[in-house]
């Protein structure tokens, strides 16, 4: 069984479905305190948060993270950053995230690339997909990186070239309770309140929707601990 460590930002972004197929997850919240030793993890995730991946004056503990998510690349150690992970992987990658035109938030359809309908992980979710988005920030493909899916608005997952580690934009992570938790503080976030969405709107469409992409995570992050088992070997 792989042993990963999960980088959670705040405690309503956790593993959610991924943690029902990843194995054994062992949670660091940088903002408490010092990372583990990365000796005995097979793997990693990173998963989102409410700060943005260049607020290092708001948040100190993200020069840390970034620190510890660059010895992650260069150890080789098979990763999977979603949203705010993704976009700290790529910079560790050397991509410059930045502000999207305007925040993606609700249920979008994402199209598979080409190189990523050959993606291991990204690959069976090809042509396309639907799964609910939240982020304001986007991340350019690493250089080296490969493009794997994407909307009309911005890059959805990208892989590094001939490395296993993967970033996703979309939340395929979030369990029903969990979203529930982000659309009751709607008015507290600005970027929600600048998309113009309607909140209830995209909670009735949830409650449709979530049980699928439920299965469409799992299944993302089953394929993602398989890679990385391979990875090892």
């Amino acid at each position: 069984m792989t042993r990963t460590l999960a980088i959670v930002h705040q405690a309503d972004a956790r593993a959610g479905v991924f943690a029902d197929v990843a194995g054994e997850l062992v949670e660091w919240l940088p903002s408490a305190g010092p990372a583990p030793p990365l000796d005995g993890f097979g793997a990693a995730m990173v998963f989102g948060g409410a700060m943005h991946v260049d607020q290092e004056s708001a948040h100190p503990w993200l020069r840390d993270e970034k620190r510890l998510l660059r010895e992650l690349l260069d150890r080789g150690i098979p990763t999977l950053g979603v949203c705010l992970g993704a976009q700290l992987l790529a910079e560790a990658a050397g991509a410059r995230p930045r502000r999207t035109a305007r925040p993606e938030v609700g249920w979008h359809r994402v199209e598979v690339t080409v190189e990523g309908a050959a993606d291991p992980v990204i690959g069976p979710l090809a042509p396309e997909f639907e799964v609910f988005e939240w982020h304001s920030y986007e991340a350019p493909v690493p250089p080296g990186g490969v493009a794997l899916a994407q909307t009309p608005r911005c890059l959805q997952a990208f892989r590094l070239d001939r490395r296993p580690v993967w970033g996703v934009q979309f939340h395929a992570e979030v369990t029903p309770a969990g979203l529930d938790h982000w659309l009751d503080g709607w008015e507290e976030s600005a970027d929600a309140l600048a998309s113009g969405l309607d909140p209830e709107a995209i909670r009735r469409e949830s409650r449709r929707k979530i049980a699928a992409q439920a299965e469409l995570g799992r299944g993302l992050a089953r394929r993602f601990v398989a890679a990385a088992a391979d990875a090892s070997h």
